[in-house]
């Protein structure tokens, strides 16, 4: 039988295992954090939110995992990826994955730790947020829930199949050839969505739907998609829309209609929390570098200005220090990029 884990297993960890598990899937949900991993052991995994249900499931610590895996689903911050990728190297069979459901673009880092052939993508189209000990909240609409993979060169049609059939389990799973441009369309919408709604302490819909915002959000939509074209990146479908056509712009009439469209698009995933805030609220350092990090990187290397990538991170890394409070005026602070 297929062995499987869930390595990392936080707010979407839990509920992917949830439903793993609650499907009679074998599988490990594996996280450093112990009151976490006892409330699972002893009351299973509390899924809440736009669900309920409660299942049993299989807690460990990284410690305790043994033999070898066939697919562990990395969905720690990418911070540690050298020293935990380089952990989790040996446990992978002869043609296991380590399938990385991080924000950012985190494949090619890993597979020069486990080789091409055991490295997989998997964007993660939903949100929730740990509430508690054994308990995580599904932020988005059960009918817009999904997974899009892809592979590494070398990966094989039996390790996609694998991974898919898993995830399956859970909600629909599209097989992507263009890996980058999904890559690139879920950094699009971390950096703005995760990104802004951190600088400004709120959720998704704080962004899509306050008046200021969406103004910020549709100039840092635009400033994504000009660096990813520079890179050459042909930026995929998300959820079969195509987000180029919906909001990108070279006037203002369009950026108009573009910041109309923001709420709409964005409804059924208004109630998301960012990890990233997530994270500052718990005292945790944050993966800004990894998202709005990245596009700005990729904006010097193109010659493509950042401005409003610029100052999220500036904004972030000051909420990080303690030198900003998390606050919805900070909306305020972007004023001069209008």
């Amino acid at each position: 039988m297929m062995r499987c884990a869930i390595y990392g297993a936080g707010s979407l960890g839990t509920v992917l295992g949830a439903y793993l598990s609650r499907a009679g899937v074998p599988v490990e949900l594996v996280n450093r954090n112990r009151a976490h991993v006892e409330a699972l052991r002893k009351g299973g995994a509390h899924i809440t939110g736009t669900v309920e249900f409660t299942t049993p499931v299989r807690a460990s610590y990284p410690e305790e995992m043994q033999g070898s895996y066939d697919v562990i689903f990395l969905m720690t911050k990418q911070l540690h990826n050298a020293e935990v990728v380089a952990f989790l190297a040996p446990m992978l069979g002869p043609s296991g994955v380590i399938v990385t459901m991080q924000n950012g673009i985190p494949e090619p880092g890993i597979a020069e730790i486990v080789g091409e052939a055991h490295t997989m993508g998997c964007v993660v189209e939903w949100g929730a947020t740990l509430t508690a000990p054994g308990e995580s909240r599904l932020t988005s609409s059960p009918d817009s829930l999904s997974f899009h993979i892809g592979g590494m060169p070398g990966i094989s049609a039996e390790q996609m199949t694998a991974v898919r059939q898993l995830l399956e389990h859970m909600c629909p799973v599209e097989q992507e050839e263009n890996l980058l441009g999904v890559r690139w369309s879920k950094l699009l919408i971390n950096a703005t969505f995760s990104g802004l709604g951190t600088a400004i302490g709120g959720c998704f819909g704080d962004v899509s739907e306050g008046r200021q915002a969406k103004r910020v959000a549709v100039r840092c939509m635009k400033e994504c998609m000009d660096v990813g074209r520079a890179a050459g990146v042909s930026f995929a479908p998300v959820q079969g829309k195509d987000i180029t056509k919906l909001f990108y712009y070279k006037n203002a009439c369009k950026r108009k209609i573009a910041e109309w469209l923001l709420p709409i698009a964005m409804k059924k995933h208004r109630a998301i929390e960012p990890s990233m805030l997530q994270d500052l609220r718990h005292g945790k350092p944050c993966e800004v570098e990894a998202i709005n990090g990245v596009i700005c990187a990729w904006g010097r290397k193109c010659g493509v200005p950042t401005p409003v990538n610029d100052r999220i991170v500036e904004v972030i890394l000051k909420e990080q220090a303690g030198e900003l409070p998390l606050r919805a005026e900070n909306i305020a602070l972007f004023a001069d990029l209008l």
